[in-house]
């Protein structure tokens, strides 16, 4: 089984991305019978999509999980759902969102096809905090995640695929005090677990 696997670059002020190491770090393994493909996405209303969709098609993984950091939240939060909506902060290009369609002719949203319930309950009993997410913003995240579950949906493809925020590594919270944080080794063996569970 080959698992594409997302991150995002640092944006907002954030000098690093958890996600972005966690995926670097992981490109090329094997987790219980699983081929991870990283890829790094742009923070960019006008490519990340695009990029992932492109990734998609040269890969042909058997799932799609796509990672972002959540600054503020204090556990790993699958998402339930993604909206028809875009806004928000400007993007890394500059670019700034207010109430945008993100497909005129697709749902309201899309749910996630990955396994959230499993995925919350194996993260808990490893003692990771998690719990599932009913909103992934109006952002890049949220973006990404509608897109690549209205494209499987458009080509008729069976492939689970969702979103997954993780909190500030320790790292990024010495920045902010702010910050709830989890250790670089917590967040990526969280995501292993993920991985697992799919």
């Amino acid at each position: 089984m080959r698992v594409l696997l997302t991150g995002f670059e640092p944006f907002l002020g954030h000098y690093i991305n958890p996600t972005e190491e966690i995926v670097k770090e992981l490109d090329g393994q094997q987790i219980n019978n699983k081929q991870i493909i990283g890829r790094i996405l742009p923070v960019a209303f006008s490519q990340s999509a695009t990029q992932l969709i492109a990734h998609f098609e040269e890969e042909k993984p058997d799932a799609v999980i796509m990672l972002g950091l959540a600054a503020g939240r204090n556990r790993i939060t699958p998402e339930r759902v993604a909206i028809n909506c875009s806004d928000g902060d400007k993007d890394n290009e500059g670019r700034a969102l207010q109430d945008a369609v993100i497909q005129e002719d697709g749902p309201a949203a899309y749910f996630s096809t990955l396994p959230i319930r499993k995925i919350v309950n194996i993260l808990n009993e490893a003692s990771i905090p998690a719990r599932i997410s009913n909103t992934a913003g109006t952002y890049l995240c949220n973006n990404i995640m509608y897109e690549m579950l209205h494209y499987l949906e458009q080509h008729n493809l069976s492939c689970p695929a969702g979103f997954i925020h993780i909190p500030a590594s320790h790292e990024l919270a010495t920045t902010n005090a702010q910050l709830p944080s989890m250790s670089h080794a917590e967040l990526q063996r969280a995501v292993e677990l993920i991985v697992s569970a799919v």
